[in-house]
């Protein structure tokens, strides 16, 4: 029989202090907390891997927070813990294990630990090159610590890294942004990550940016127009550079996009392991608890099942197509006709004619067709100008 692929996430949510913009579940912790957490984490791989028997685990994330904080003998232990516990890709197969990262927690001797361990892709979070710009957003980090991040990652070893940026800062220019774009561009990594500050509600840069000016000592976000502007930026330059981007916000060197994350836009399976994480399997979702106490007392509990699960849900026909389609047309190949077929035994047309007639009509979709793994395919992508307005082509897709 036939093993389906399996993507695992793993939550690591300590970091050095929160920034300012961020709304992820992190928060610094103490020594002890960490030591707890890692062994509450390993509980619950061993519980849960029965219901994986018939998984085979491609990708691996060890996301956060800053997993980069955990000593490398963890991670190790983390990883030495899913191997005995899932079957993984033969190695030939390269099975991807990203960790994230944060410059100046890079460590020498605990990135030899990371490569003992089997993961081969570093996401360092840089954000910019500007210290200014750093300092505002609440990084611990300054551009030349970065650099020597980077730097010490090359030398372990490590030849698939990804860098995070961030435009639309408080005070960026398009020049600035720039700077930033070819400082990072210029080290030649494997991937790079552009996003758009988004203003989150519980966040200090919502206590500062969230009315109609900024708070006072702040300096202004860019407009709308100078935000299109960067955004015109990162893909013209980003282009000429040599990433291409096969995700509205992601651009790789060919053969280096995160297939973890491509898993999640094309609806793989997978499996959360830690505080807050979700886990998709057969068309059923849930989440873990985001309370700490509650999470490490799960690991006490039989079949760590209570009370670390919450928000079970059931996928209906309609929320699952809806995720096929606002999902699968983030990647710029867009979804394949085929596999929407085969998933719903209704053809696109059939469910969404309305919406796709529209969208065409106004430029923002469109359909071809080209050979893959030796077939000829149909797919449905947004157009260059459709993903400029994804989040409203997107919203189309919804019942």
């Amino acid at each position: 029989m036939k093993q389906a692929p399996l993507g695992i996430y793993l939550h690591i949510p300590f970091c050095v202090r929160k920034c300012l913009y961020c709304d992820f579940l992190s928060a610094p912790a103490d020594e002890q907390t960490k030591t707890e957490y890692v062994e509450a984490l390993l509980a619950e791989i061993r519980a849960q891997a029965p219901l994986y028997s018939d998984y085979v685990v491609k990708t691996v994330f060890f996301g956060g927070g800053t997993p980069s904080l955990l000593p490398g003998k963890e991670l190790f232990r983390i990883m030495e813990c899913l191997r005995q516990n899932f079957s993984f890709a033969p190695e030939e197969e390269a099975p991807e294990i990203t960790m994230e990262a944060n410059p100046g927690t890079l460590m020498a001797d605990n990135l030899e630990w990371y490569r003992r361990a089997g993961i081969n892709r570093l996401s360092i979070g840089l954000q910019s090159a500007n210290d200014r710009e750093l300092k505002a957003l609440g990084r611990i980090h300054t551009w030349g610590e970065f650099l020597n991040s980077f730097k010490l990652a090359r030398e372990a070893g490590f030849s698939n890294i990804n860098v995070d940026l961030m435009s639309a800062l408080p005070g960026q220019t398009p020049q600035a942004w720039m700077d930033t774009l070819k400082k990072t561009a210029a080290l030649e990594p494997e991937h790079i990550s552009a996003y758009s500050l988004i203003i989150e509600e519980g966040t200090p840069f919502y206590t500062f940016y969230g009315g109609e000016k900024p708070a006072a000592g702040h300096p202004p976000l860019p407009d709308e127009e100078t935000d299109r502007l960067m955004y015109s930026q990162t893909k013209a330059y980003l282009a000429e550079a040599g990433y291409g981007r096969y995700e509205i916000s992601n651009y790789a060197r060919p053969g280096f996009s995160c297939r973890h994350n491509l898993s999640y836009w094309k609806r793989t399976d997978y499996a959360g392991f830690g505080l807050g994480a979700a886990s998709l399997r057969q068309n059923v979702r849930w989440n873990n608890t985001s309370d700490m106490k509650e999470y490490l007392s799960g690991s006490a509990a039989e079949g760590f099942a209570t009370p670390v699960k919450q928000a079970v849900q059931t996928l209906s026909a309609e929320e699952q197509m809806e995720e096929f389609m606002f999902l699968g047309l983030r990647i710029t190949e867009g979804i394949s006709l085929r596999r929407f077929r085969e998933a719903f035994g209704r053809t696109v047309e059939e469910v969404y004619a309305g919406p796709v007639e529209k969208l065409t009509h106004e430029g923002l979709l469109e359909r071809y067709s080209q050979e893959k793994n030796g077939v000829h395919e149909e797919f449905l992508k947004l157009t260059d100008y459709g993903i400029d307005v994804s989040n409203y082509a997107l919203s189309e897709f919804l019942f």
